[in-house]
Parts: C-alpha cells; structure tokens; sequence
C-alpha cells in the first residue's frame, strides 16, 4: 500500500534521512521506532509532501507521492495526526468532528459522527466541550477519530502516547488496535514497550537511517536494537 525506497529529507542543509526503505501492507500497523531525533517525524512528514523530499521515492497503492503538496497527498487517502494532537481548542468535540467531514471517494460507509462515538464513547459523553477543556487521552482520541472522518485510507499516528499518563496510554492503544482492524496504520513510537502487542512489522531508525525490521520478538532481542535504547526506561 505505501512504499518508500531511498527515501532521503533534510532541513536546510542539515540532512535528516539517509535511504529510508520500508513497505506498509494494506491492513497492517507498523510502527517507527526510535529514541528521539532519529528521524521518525521527518519520515512521515516527508511522506506527507511537509518536508521535502531530496532523494529517494514514496508510492501509495502505486502512485507517486513524492514532490506533491501535503494537500493533494491527503486527497490520495493519507491522514496525518500529528504530535501533539493539534485538536482546534475552541471548538466543541462535535465541531471538531464536522470540520474534517469528507467522503471523496464515495466509500458505502463513511465514518459519520455516530460511528465515531460509537468506536469513541468516551467523546460522545464530551460532544459539547471544547477541545482546549479535554485530558491528553480524550485529545488523542478526537485527533484519531478526526482524521477517520477526512475517510483516509492510511493513518500516520505520529507519537500518539507522548506526554501520557499510564493509563491514557493503555486507552489509547486499545484504540489504535481497534481502528487497526479496519484501516492501515503506520505510527510513530519511541517506546518499545507501547507496540508490543500492537504491531505487525517494526523498523527501527537511528540516526536517520533503518537500524533493523521484523516483528516485535525479533527487534526486542536485536543487540544493535537493545545497544541503541542503552539508557532508556524500556531497557
């Protein structure tokens, strides 16, 4: 569904990426790892048409994206949820919701409001406050259910646990399992514990470039892997 081959960005003169290769198949979640500043942000951003492209090539379901406007990659089926959630704070969750509205492609069932809250009961219960009043979980999920109402057929979660209280953390990956089941994911993680029983297929980057792949037992036991999170919580 997504290809990047050789994928390089910088900013400026300052390169960031150094030939990213990896594949996202239809229906999976997989999950960019990494300490922070690796370079996970700057992939899918790239692969959102923000940050340039110098070298190196994104295809999605075998169309080029790459050197597209970030608008006409969202209108290809990608849908970005960016760090920090980004929700409008004085609108209610409801007008929140109604201003990502689209269904584009015509799909026999779009996500509507009603199905939103539905996956989202927890926002049902706020549809009447402003973004600015909800916690950093209920942020995270009007951000999600946000972008599934854009109709998007690939999510690109960019540090959705960030910041987090442990138990948001489990509410928000019980989340992204459920939407999973129904849309490809591509999330950025830098805490290998979170994606444990959540991802199909990991990569790892460090320092701009793929340190190591495979699912979630084969990375955990890789030493350039465990040799990279020296010093971190998770080891």
């Amino acid at each position: 569904m997504l290809r990047l081959e050789g994928l390089e960005a910088a900013y400026g003169v300052s390169q960031v990426l150094f030939g990213i290769t990896l594949g996202v198949e239809a229906g999976q979640l997989v999950t960019l790892l990494g300490r922070n500043g690796m370079g996970k942000t700057t992939t899918v951003r790239a692969v959102m048409g923000i940050v340039p492209v110098r070298a190196g090539r994104v295809h999605f379901e075998g169309r080029p994206l790459h050197g597209l406007p970030p608008h006409r990659v969202a209108q290809a089926g990608l849908g970005l949820v960016p760090e920090g959630r980004q929700v409008f704070p004085n609108l209610t969750v409801r007008e929140n919701l109604v201003a990502t509205a689209a269904n584009r492609r015509r799909a026999p069932e779009p996500w509507t409001i009603e199905r939103v809250f539905e996956l989202l009961p927890a926002l049902a219960a706020r549809a009447r406050s402003m973004g600015a009043t909800l916690s950093g979980g209920e942020q995270q999920m009007l951000a999600i259910g946000r972008i599934l109402r854009t109709g998007a057929r690939l999510l690109l979660l960019d540090e959705p646990t960030a910041g987090m209280a442990h138990e948001d953390v489990g509410r928000i990956s019980s989340l992204i399992k459920k939407v999973a089941a129904n849309r490809t994911v591509l999330m950025v993680e830098h805490n290998l514990s979170v994606v444990e029983n959540l991802s199909d297929t990991i990569t790892v980057l460090s320092r701009g470039e793929v340190l190591a792949e495979g699912d979630y037992q084969s990375v955990s036991r890789n030493p350039d892997v465990v040799q990279a999170y020296l010093g971190t919580a998770h080891v």
